[in-house]
């Protein structure tokens, strides 16, 4: 089995990308801190790359930025190429399955585009009065 769920921030505001074929693509890196501290008592983290393919992408593209706090269900993918000098490389991933914005200092947990702006906060619901309520016999009631 091949699970892997990641909760952290962003190091990165997501690379959007869309194949030849019109597929989105997200690519960012999530800070990921380490459960225990090191020699000098500082909890150190991994930065894992992550890849998010179609709607996953779209919303990552959309909602998500540098510093923004995310949990990541996905996979582990393992690829390889050649460098241009002779060399293999290799290259390791989370596939995202899912991603889910969990709140930052800076919207408050709140998500909306980034593109968009801060968005004003809804109207209050107006208080409900006499004229709202219609009179209803009893004997019309179907229980």
């Amino acid at each position: 089995m091949n699970k892997v769920i990641l909760i952290g921030n962003l190091a990165n505001d997501p690379e959007p990308f869309t194949t030849q074929s019109g597929i989105s693509r997200s690519t960012f890196r999530v800070a990921v801190q380490r459960r225990f501290a090191n020699a000098q008592g500082v909890r150190e983290a991994d930065f894992l790359t992550v890849v998010a393919w179609r709607q996953t992408a779209d919303f990552c593209n959309r909602y998500l930025s540098k510093g923004r706090k995310v949990a990541v269900e996905g996979s582990i993918q393992v690829r390889s190429y050649d460098a241009q000098d002779g060399s293999k490389r290799y290259v390791t991933e989370i596939i995202a399955d899912s991603v889910e914005g969990l709140g930052s200092r800076e919207d408050g947990g709140q998500s909306r585009p980034r593109d968009n702006g801060p968005t004003p906060p809804p109207a209050p619901p107006a208080p409900p009065s006499a004229n709202d309520f219609t009179e209803v016999d009893d004997d019309e009631l179907p229980f």
